[in-house]
């Protein structure tokens, strides 16, 4: 009897938990994921039942017209069967992938690379070509819009978007050694500019000893979302009523890069808005191998960066007409990079918003934006972006080497020397 007790209580156990997973409510991405697919299937299963009833109305029609007409009058007549809506998107969506040059040359730069990926088709549920899951990805990157958006316009869930647009980033990320290299010594002779534009103008100037520049130093900020589970700062921190109107430090990734004076970037390093990091890495690497700045040539960055005999900085203020005249000269090289800086948000308008809380995922998302954007200065494709008022920063010298002023002291007296001797 107590045999059979338990038997009947294990059994009813069972049952309210069959009746329990069966009722319980479903989470919002499961919700979603299902309703997107029930929404897909009506909507094939209306497409194909009106593809159906078309076919069968041509073919009555057609058949009561020949019963009507005398046998020496009958003539051909030719209908036209409505095309089903998602037949047109597909059509514009190949009309669109065979006119953009860009979908063809990244399609056939991935397709050249070495990959463990499919030469043909990338993952995800629905079996995407290549070419179209460029054009799709490209859309995403281009534009601020939803994967919602994008789904109405390729016919596919959402769910299905977010994984072949990640693939895509994957498999970009992946040529990231190819596309985004340090300049070889010989290499980097191809690059030079001159410390200040004038020096160009002036024949033999640029002999007196002053270096040329091989790349400019700088960074941006990429707001993000904030991740799930981040404090308020208002409510968290003692020094909250100071900091109220500032954002949160993980809501935006630093993103530090090297340009040259093709605007082609040849260092890139993504972090964490909360690590202050503000070139230390690069100065140490640049230390341990100096052979990747060749004599006779420095880095340009901005205030807060390490000055060294390799990276030379602008004064924080300038206090003489030395410093003033240097303080320009270095100002024109980091107004470049803010000009390459703002081409690279615009042609890629989803860095100006990343709605993702997500870090490695938005990580992944700004270097293939970067690595992107040398593929297509490559083939010739320019894009000019609006460059943003910056708000000045009071912000300090840090990290002086003493290598680093004296060579800085060395440069500015030089430069002044030779614009007092090119003025008479």
């Amino acid at each position: 009897m107590e045999v059979r007790k338990k038997k009947v209580a294990a059994a009813g156990r069972v049952i309210m938990d069959v009746v329990q997973a069966e009722w319980e409510p479903l989470s919002y991405w499961e919700l979603d994921q299902r309703l997107d697919r029930a929404v897909e299937e009506m909507i094939e299963a209306d497409l194909v039942a009106l593809v159906q009833q078309q076919s069968a109305s041509v073919t009555t029609q057609a058949s009561q017209q020949e019963d009507s007409e005398p046998p020496d009058q009958a003539q051909t007549v030719t209908v036209t069967p409505r095309v089903p809506e998602s037949a047109l998107q597909r059509s514009h969506i190949t009309e669109a992938m065979e006119a953009n040059p860009n979908v063809q040359y990244v399609t056939h730069f991935l397709q050249s690379s070495t990959t463990c990926y499919s030469k043909n088709r990338l993952s995800g549920r629905a079996r995407l070509s290549l070419s179209h899951t460029v054009l799709l990805s490209l859309t995403l990157l281009s534009k601020r819009i939803s994967y919602r958006s994008v789904s109405s316009s390729f016919h596919l869930e959402k769910g299905n978007i977010h994984r072949i647009f990640f693939s895509f980033c994957d498999q970009v990320i992946t040529q990231q050694d190819r596309i985004i290299q340090w300049p070889t010594a010989e290499e980097a002779l191809q690059h030079l500019l001159p410390l200040s534009s004038w020096l160009s103008r002036n024949e033999g100037l640029e002999e007196r000893g002053l270096p040329r520049v091989l790349g400019v130093l700088g960074d941006t900020r990429i707001p993000i979302r904030l991740p799930a589970g981040k404090p308020d700062s208002e409510g968290e921190a003692p020094e909250a009523k100071k900091l109220k109107n500032e954002p949160h430090p993980d809501s935006w990734l630093n993103l530090e890069l090297v340009c040259d004076d093709k605007g082609r970037f040849i260092y890139c390093h993504i972090s964490k808005g909360s690590e202050k990091d503000r070139g230390s890495a690069l100065a140490k690497r640049l230390q341990q191998h100096p052979e990747m700045v060749p004599p006779g040539t420095c880095l340009i960055a901005g205030v807060g960066y390490p000055l060294t005999e390799q990276i030379l900085t602008p004064f924080s203020t300038g206090r003489s007409p030395q410093e003033n005249l240097y303080n320009r000269s270095v100002g024109t090289h980091l107004g470049r990079l803010n000009q390459v800086v703002a081409d690279l948000k615009e042609r890629f308008q989803k860095l100006r918003y990343l709605d993702m809380g997500n870090y490695d995922r938005a990580k992944a998302v700004v270097l293939t934006a970067c690595i992107l954007h040398n593929v297509f200065l490559d083939m010739g494709d320019v894009t000019k972006g609006l460059v943003e008022r910056s708000i000045v920063e009071d912000l300090e010298e840090v990290n002086k080497d003493a290598s680093g002023v004296k060579m800085r002291e060395t440069v500015m007296n030089l430069l002044y020397s030779a614009l007092e001797s090119g003025t008479k």
